[in-house]
C-alpha cells in the first residue's frame, strides 16, 4: 500500500496513510492536505487534524486545527472532503501556548466550526 492510500474494506487506516491526505472542499477542489493528527490519549478518539493549506482561496500556506469530525472520506477522491470555507479558516481562533491541554480553546475549535464535541 502507498502513502495516502487505504484498504477499503477496512474501517481502520493507519495514521501514518493519513498524514499527506489531501482534502477537498465542496467543489471538489483541493484546499489542502493533513499534516498530523491529535489524539485524545484517554479514549483513543482522534480529536483534530493539524491541516496545512497552501494558497486556498487567497490563504498563505498555514497550518490550522480541524475537528476531525468536520472531515469525511470520499473514495471516489482518496482524500478527505470538508465544508469549511476559507471565512471560517480566517476567523478561526487562534491556537494558544498550551492549546493541547485548554478545554476552552478546544470547545471554542469545535463551537466555530459546528461540530459536536469528541469528548461526549
Amino acid at each position: 500500500m502507498q502513502h495516502g492510500q487505504t484498504e477499503t474494506r477496512s474501517a481502520l487506516v493507519s495514521s501514518q496513510d493519513v498524514t499527506g491526505t489531501a482534502v477537498y472542499d465542496e467543489n471538489r477542489s483541493k484546499a489542502g492536505t493533513i499534516d498530523h493528527l491529535m489524539i485524545d490519549k484517554q479514549s483513543g478518539k482522534v480529536a483534530y487534524a493539524i491541516m496545512t493549506f497552501g494558497g486556498f482561496l487567497g490563504l498563505g500556506e498555514q497550518q490550522f486545527t480541524i475537528p476531525w469530525g468536520a472531515l469525511s472520506y470520499d473514495t471516489g477522491l482518496d482524500g478527505f472532503r470538508t465544508s469549511i470555507t476559507p471565512e471560517q479558516l480566517k476567523a478561526a481562533p487562534e491556537r494558544p501556548a498550551g492549546w493541547r491541554r485548554d478545554r476552552k480553546y478546544e470547545e471554542s475549535i469545535y463551537d466555530h466550526y459546528q461540530v459536536p464535541y469528541y469528548w461526549f
